[in-house]
């Protein structure tokens, strides 16, 4: 006796309509084009988790480099600063610190010159 294996199936395409809600068009409810575009998703996703630390990144530097300008000292200069002076404060953190609390990243970055200068 052959077994078709039908409720398995019809849960596997089940699962995959689902994953395929919101998409545009017969990507959404035909299972061939919406199988084709999970696959696809799925794969974007692994690579967007992996730009997002990039971006971040790119981001807090940004925002660091801004507050050292203000301050009259650019980036490198500063992160060397905070590196002679045994400083260890991650980039998320000297961002927010550049943003939100701006009288204790000037005093950072009196530290870095003041290391830098001797």
């Amino acid at each position: 006796m052959r077994i078709k294996n039908g409720l398995h199936a019809i849960k596997k395409r089940n699962k995959t309509l689902k994953k395929a809600k919101g998409y545009f068009g017969a990507k959404s409810k035909q299972f061939k084009a919406a199988k084709e575009q999970v696959m696809h998703s799925g794969n974007y996703a692994y690579v967007g988790r992996r730009l997002k630390k990039r971006d971040m990144r790119t981001l807090w530097i940004a925002r660091i480099n801004a507050g050292c300008r203000q301050n009259g000292i650019n980036y490198s200069a500063f992160m060397h600063g905070l590196k002679v002076a045994n400083i260890d404060l991650n980039r998320k953190v000297l961002a927010d610190m550049a943003v939100n609390d701006a009288t204790a990243f000037t005093n950072l970055v009196e530290t870095a010159k003041k290391a830098v200068a001797k």
